[in-house]
């Protein structure tokens, strides 16, 4: 497959994507392609690890492929969407209970489906061009992937704050919430990945690692617990506008872009997952399940795709604009699936 280059060097399996003109976007093929060989490795014993990066400066994985999600999804076919996510959930499942160290390396955006997949392994690298990223409630979706695993782990309510604005997060703030562990400069990226694969010691990530950059939202750290932790939608809205400092403006700017039904549900679910005991990976995935296996249907996923990459308009009609989103509208895109629940015994 040209998208993806998959081999075995030295100790350590490789997964490189090699879509650097598409922002190595991650397309159902790919996905496959990836849990098929991580399905094999777990039983070879040469390989003793795994690496995961991709080609080109601009981004480990900016998303999934989403045009062919919206083709389907106009057409009436709600299978193709639904298949693909999950089957790309169960990967990342995969990749958060592998048991043999799984390391990426996330230059640029990862995004979306980048962080499905660079960011539940048990090393993640970043550097100083670093942007991580959920920014799903921009296309009427919600933080998926195990988004949401990440965003309830993180300090205080920074989570909350990550999903409803899609804020990017630089090397620091991506360490600090939970996103990554280890900054590295790039150019001693290929060193690293070289001495992986003659070895197969995972412990010389930490050898390369440095002390991360301060993170970039430090400064509003405490701005953002205080109006976070408000309850549900209304009241976060409610506190931004009494507030006049910039970072309150800013913020209510990047919520006025989002979906309000998806920014609800987002709210919904991080305040469910910090309430697991215990919080897995599993949980979040077949909870985001829920709202992914009815998008198309009945959130503004695909208004959300036409307004940003098909007519590019940027002026998407959401649903419930203006006016708060009823709870009986959160309950129904997060109500249990029954017998189309999302599972991982297979």
């Amino acid at each position: 497959m040209d998208d993806i280059n998959i081999r075995i060097t030295g100790r350590a399996g490789r997964i490189t994507l090699t879509r650097p003109h598409a922002l190595n976007a991650l397309s159902y093929d790919m996905c496959k392609a990836i849990d098929t060989i991580l399905r094999l490795w777990r039983e070879e014993e040469h390989v003793s690890l795994v690496v995961i990066d991709a080609e080109g400066d601009k981004a480990f994985c900016a998303g999934g492929d989403i045009a062919e999600l919206y083709s389907t999804g106009t057409a009436g076919d709600f299978d193709y969407g639904r298949s693909f996510w999950r089957d790309e959930y169960r990967m990342n499942a995969m990749i958060a209970d592998y048991p043999k160290p799984v390391v990426s390396f996330l230059q640029g955006f990862t995004m979306g489906g980048g962080v499905g997949l660079g960011c539940h392994g048990s090393h993640r690298v970043v550097d100083a061009d670093s942007r991580i990223a959920m920014p799903e409630c921009g296309i009427g979706l919600v933080p998926d992937v195990g988004g949401c695993y990440l965003l309830a782990r993180a300090p205080g309510h920074l989570g909350a704050y990550l999903g409803t604005t899609g804020a990017r997060m630089d090397a620091g703030d991506a360490i600090h919430a939970g996103f990554a562990d280890h900054y590295i400069p790039r150019a001693q990226w290929s060193v690293l990945i070289e001495l992986l694969e003659t070895s197969g010691d995972v412990a010389h990530v930490a050898q390369y690692a440095q002390q991360p950059p301060q993170p970039g939202l430090a400064p509003h750290h405490a701005a953002i617990d205080d109006v976070f932790a408000c309850s549900g939608l209304p009241g976060i809205l409610a506190a931004l506008r009494t507030d006049d400092s910039d970072f309150a403006h800013d913020t209510l700017r990047a919520m006025g872009r989002n979906a309000p039904l998806s920014m609800a549900c987002t709210l919904q679910a991080i305040a469910r997952l910090r309430a697991a005991d215990p919080l897995r990976i599993q949980t979040a995935l077949e909870l985001e399940y829920r709202y992914t296996f009815r998008a198309m249907e009945h959130s503004d996923f695909l208004e959300g795709i036409r307004a940003a990459i098909i007519d590019k308009d940027r002026n998407p009609q959401w649903q419930y604009t203006g006016q708060d989103v009823p709870e009986a509208a959160i309950e129904q895109m997060l109500a249990p699936l029954g017998a189309d629940t999302l599972t991982f015994d297979q």
